[in-house]
């Protein structure tokens, strides 16, 4: 399981150097979600990724603090399926208001947290 919660940190690696490089193009990329069926598959994503750190944490670095990321971001997942549509777009939309600075920002956090999570993510060095 710690290779696919690997794998999966570097969703937001790839999607944060989007959003550093081309604001624009994250904000597309977002935009495929705003529809109901693209809602339940962001959901669905954070679900995915929530369950598969709290899987991964006993291998992990700091196992603790992996499951706790892990919960928090399968919550995300949950919470993201309650917000609704209407109010994910209102959200959207008041991040693309923020203009091209914000969604940088927001991608460079993007890469530092995928960053984070394979540093947490590696195995445990062997004790001697």
């Amino acid at each position: 399981m710690n290779r696919v919660a690997r794998a999966l940190a570097l969703v937001p690696i790839v999607l944060g150097a989007i959003g550093v490089v081309a604001p624009a193009q994250l904000v597309g990329i977002a935009r495929l979600f705003e529809s109901q069926s693209g809602l339940y598959v962001a959901a669905a994503i954070r679900i995915v990724l929530g369950v598969a750190l709290v899987l991964a944490a006993s291998g992990a670095r700091a196992p603790a603090v992996v499951r706790v990321i892990g919960v928090v971001i399968l919550a995300a997942g949950l919470l993201t399926l309650v917000i609704g549509l209407d109010r994910a777009r209102a959200i959207l939309e008041w991040l693309v208001a923020q203009g091209p600075v914000w969604t940088r920002l927001a991608g460079a956090v993007a890469i530092a947290f995928g960053s984070l999570l394979l540093c947490l993510l590696k195995p445990r060095a062997p004790t001697a």
